[in-house]
């Protein structure tokens, strides 16, 4: 048995898979989550729950957090006095910053801190400034791959960060996922992400008006898909998340607000390399709409339902 203590904080769909998968693999595993119930499941498997992220990490020589956007990072990171101090994107809030109940405050010096999340640039290195002057080792390694893939331990980590702090983590990451990629300084990782989301986001918004399309012209839905996903316009997710449009299966991989939340963050990135996106605004839209008619909690499939023809 690995004698690694791992801290895991934020319990959605991949931060649960991701702390179920370590504690199969016989890591100690501390959880923590905003709302604690999502935290029972976990402990009866074995983990400890944690009251805060300043609990979660104590002992910890790994933290991993899987948290939502910016500010839920700079929360459970710098403590809850930090929320709401720095709007999306700033740099670094400057030392003397960290708040009561943060989880880098109490990380011991040498540990090392794994943002998973997927977030922008600029706070991801405003992090890592953070976790250096502190003596943590940091990494930026946000993943591809969904539920699926965080269950079984085949996530691609997208990493920023140096090749030492990479290997300390290895241990844990080897566990999580099939390969982990060092792209560059702190900061890569996440960038990589947003460009990767940026394109799932926008395939599967022109898939939905696609499919809104077949099914208002009275084409046979499944021949026309069929011949769609295995011709020019298929692509890995334009398959799974297809099959998922026309069985009308919702149960969430990728949750339709994350993914409008990733593309707002993406055309922010590409703003800042000097390139105005229309297709990531408008692929936004279309998530937007789907939350807005009550798909928030479903899979990002359902960002077709307001295209569908009215029966």
């Amino acid at each position: 048995m690995t004698t690694t203590n791992v801290a895991v904080l934020g319990l959605g769909i991949m931060g649960a898979g991701m702390a179920r998968r370590l504690l199969d693999n016989g890591f100690p595993v501390t959880v923590w989550n905003r709302n604690p119930a999502r935290s029972a499941a976990l402990g009866d498997a074995g983990a400890r729950v944690a009251t805060d992220p300043a609990d979660a990490v104590n002992g910890a020589d790994v933290v991993i957090a899987m948290l939502s956007d910016d500010d839920a990072s700079r929360a459970v990171w710098l403590g809850q006095a930090s929320l709401g101090q720095a709007s999306l994107g700033q740099a670094s809030l400057g030392q003397g910053s960290l708040g009561q109940g943060g989880a880098l405050a109490a990380m011991r010096a040498g540990a090392v801190g794994i943002e998973c999340s997927t977030l922008t640039r600029d706070w991801t290195v405003a992090l890592a400034g953070e976790a250096q002057a502190r003596g943590v080792g940091f990494l930026d390694a946000p993943v591809t791959g969904s539920r699926i893939q965080a269950a079984g331990g085949a996530l691609r980590f997208l990493v920023g960060g140096d090749a030492a702090t990479l290997d300390r983590a290895r241990p844990v990451l080897d566990v999580l996922g099939s390969e982990s990629f060092l792209l560059g300084p702190s900061g890569s990782g996440a960038t990589l992400k947003l460009i990767n989301n940026f394109l799932c986001g926008v395939q599967v918004a022109s898939l939905a008006e696609a499919m809104g399309a077949i099914e208002r012209s009275g084409l046979d839905v499944k021949t026309a898909v069929g011949l769609l996903t295995s011709g020019a316009p298929g692509s890995p997710i334009v398959g799974a998340v297809s099959g998922r449009m026309v069985d009308r299966a919702y149960d969430p991989h990728f949750l339709v607000p994350l993914m409008a939340k990733d593309l707002a963050y993406a055309a922010q990135a590409l703003e800042a390399f000097g390139i105005t996106s229309d297709l990531a605004v408008a692929a936004r839209a279309r998530f937007d709409a789907a939350a807005g008619q009550g798909f928030a909690d479903h899979d990002i499939a359902a960002v077709v339902e307001p295209l569908r023809k009215v029966e």
